[in-house]
């Protein structure tokens, strides 16, 4: 397979983006049209926008040519994320140009906070700027726009979690929900734009995840994905957050709540829940995590762990906080305690000096470790992170030559995982329709397989066993038993 096609196959989720659809709001005078890109914590963000801006008498619409303000919940990781955004906010203004001259049009999120002035002065893109950390500001804003005044707040707080907000997810399947419980990050990747966009990190208090678990399952979603920067560094204790902890006395230290403690408490929610969990940093996890994963049947047998790069030398110059052996290690632990664990990964192809031993190096470790799946990427220079001061010095076409060799080894791995499961049988969890006809269902396994099979006598959110009769390396097609 030629390099272009390996490339047009590894697909890229900051690229797509997708609307929020919520159901009539019978208070609602005015209509807003939100669409996020980027990482699962920028769609639960866009239920929280969504959540602030119902209560102030908005519904949402599909039709942008009918919205009164339009928001884009944007992500700044990877450059070409940003070329995407800024082509629909030109969009947004070719609309409002030409079909809805009374058109607010909004830049929420990661890219907000480091875009602001040239988005609202330089190149007059966008009427309102908010960061992540400023959502209940939203009513104040735009009440400044219409006013006729720019309107901007990207100040990142110690302390936001929503907790007290409930999400809109009207949107959504109504069988799959993402939880946020912690937000920002203190990790300090240098090639990373999280701690300057999201903040230094905060766990949220766990009465609050409970509860909006607990409602969730009540309202009949059958899995809820426990989402953060670092899900792992979740600490929570009597009465306070991470960043309070080494102020704290012994006894409330004796009574703190780290991540393991919090995934054994909402497995206990419901053992018809099913429970998943993003983004786990290899630093940061630990055997306690795993062995809670193996206690409950309704916690799934799939971890995402980034890795980055297989070389040490690159890892350190990352500032990951391991290096290969220790991953290796903490990959070993995995499969000793979940023997059919499901372990995916993030990659990144060129960073600065890497050298062909490097880009190796990366190879075998894929090779140890037969990730199911990733998503794999070359370096682009993130202005302001630590990586920018240091040399790009991998030319484009090693890149990209690096990159196909690494995708293509991927999708080896993923059809080997995949051909394993041909004429095995697993539950499955009904989240809707196939893409490519009605009459067939669409769910993943607990490995977070995709399964498509026949549509039958069933309906979202059921669990169903299905038998896998055939597979490509993305996807499981099998038949209900």
């Amino acid at each position: 397979m030629s390099i272009e096609k390996l490339l047009e196959k590894n697909i890229d989720e900051s690229k797509q983006g997708e609307v929020l659809q919520l159901s009539e709001n019978k208070k609602a005078n005015r209509k807003m049209y939100i669409e996020s890109y980027g990482c699962q914590m920028n769609f639960s963000d866009s239920e929280i926008v969504a959540s602030i801006l119902t209560n102030e008498g908005f519904s949402t619409t599909k039709d942008i040519t009918e919205a009164d303000l339009v928001f884009v919940n944007t992500c700044s990781i990877r450059e070409k994320a940003e070329l995407t955004v800024r082509k629909r906010l030109e969009f947004y203004n070719s609309i409002k140009r030409d079909k809805n001259p009374g058109m607010l049009v909004g830049v929420l999120g990661c890219m907000a906070e480091r875009l602001k002035e040239k988005f609202l002065e330089e190149e007059k893109l966008v009427d309102i700027v908010v960061g992540p950390d400023s959502y209940r500001d939203l009513p104040n804003l735009i009440a400044q726009v219409e006013d006729g005044k720019k309107a901007v707040n990207v100040f990142l707080s110690l302390e936001e979690t929503y907790a007290d907000i409930s999400p809109v997810r009207l949107g959504g399947n109504g069988v799959t929900a993402f939880v946020s419980i912690t937000r920002g990050c203190d990790n300090m990747c240098t090639f990373c734009v999280v701690p300057y966009t999201r903040g230094r990190e905060r766990s949220r208090n766990p009465e609050s995840i409970l509860k909006e678990c607990q409602d969730l399952y009540n309202d009949g979603y059958r899995e809820i994905t426990l989402l953060g920067q670092n899900v792992d560094s979740y600490l929570w204790y009597g009465g306070g957050a991470k960043k309070d902890f080494k102020k704290a006395t012994d006894s409330k230290k004796e009574n703190s709540l780290t991540f393991a403690n919090l995934l054994d408490k909402v497995a206990q929610v419901n053992p018809k829940l099913r429970i998943r969990f993003s983004t786990s940093n290899p630093q940061d996890m630990g055997i306690d995590v795993i062995e809670t994963m193996a206690k409950h049947n309704n916690i799934c047998d799939h971890i995402h762990l980034p890795v980055q790069s297989g070389s040490s030398r690159i890892l350190e110059l990352m500032n990951r906080g391991y290096d290969r052996e220790k991953y290796l290690k903490l990959v070993d632990e995995i499969k000793l305690r979940i023997p059919d664990c499901a372990i995916s990964m993030d990659m990144i192809i060129g960073f600065c000096s890497e050298t062909e031993e490097d880009h190796k190096e990366t190879l075998s470790l894929m090779d140890y470790v037969g990730y199911d799946f990733g998503y794999m990427y070359k370096y682009s220079v993130r202005p302001n992170t630590p990586a920018s001061r240091m040399e790009d010095n991998v030319p484009a076409d090693i890149k990209q030559r690096r990159l196909a060799e690494i995708i293509e080894k991927q999708q080896a791995n993923a059809l080997q995982h995949m051909e394993a499961k041909v004429g095995e049988t697993y539950e499955v969890l009904i989240e809707g329709f196939s893409k490519k006809s009605d009459q067939h269902f669409y769910g993943r396994t607990t490995h977070n397989s995709a399964v498509i099979f026949e549509k039958e006598n069933h309906k979202l959110g059921d669990y169903v066993m299905v038998k896998i009769e055939e597979c490509t390396s993305a996807t499981l097609k099998g038949k209900v038993l």
